[in-house]
């Protein structure tokens, strides 16, 4: 049974920082890429970050470049995605995406706020 289970988020002050976390099991992850989406709320959902099975290539979405990163551990079978200078515009509900295989992960709210 697969699951992809996201932890990390909450609320943040602008400019602050968070790391985000989604273990996985059921399939073999260390020969999957993992994409970050989130959805802001009233939004469509949007692709955040991508990393392929052996980290070699990343890529991100304009509004994030220079502020996350994406990263794995294919002994934890974990994805993170290290998030900087958050900025209001980042308020989103999380999740961790599997493609082609169109796995989802339940999503963890991040709520970048003064």
């Amino acid at each position: 049974q697969v699951q992809l289970v996201e932890s990390g988020g909450g609320l943040v002050q602008p400019g602050g920082s968070l790391r985000l976390s989604c273990a996985a099991s059921g399939f073999t992850f260390s020969r999957s890429t993992m994409n970050w989406y989130r959805q802001p709320p009233g939004k469509e959902r949007e692709f955040v970050a991508a990393i392929t099975s052996n980290g070699g290539w990343r890529n991100y979405a304009d509004s994030v470049k220079g502020r996350f990163t994406v990263s794995r551990d294919n002994v934890k079978d974990t994805v993170y995605l290290q998030m900087n200078s958050l900025k209001p515009e980042d308020t989103a509900v999380y999740y961790c995406y599997v493609p082609g295989r169109n796995y989802w992960g339940q999503g963890t709210q991040v709520t970048v706020s003064s």
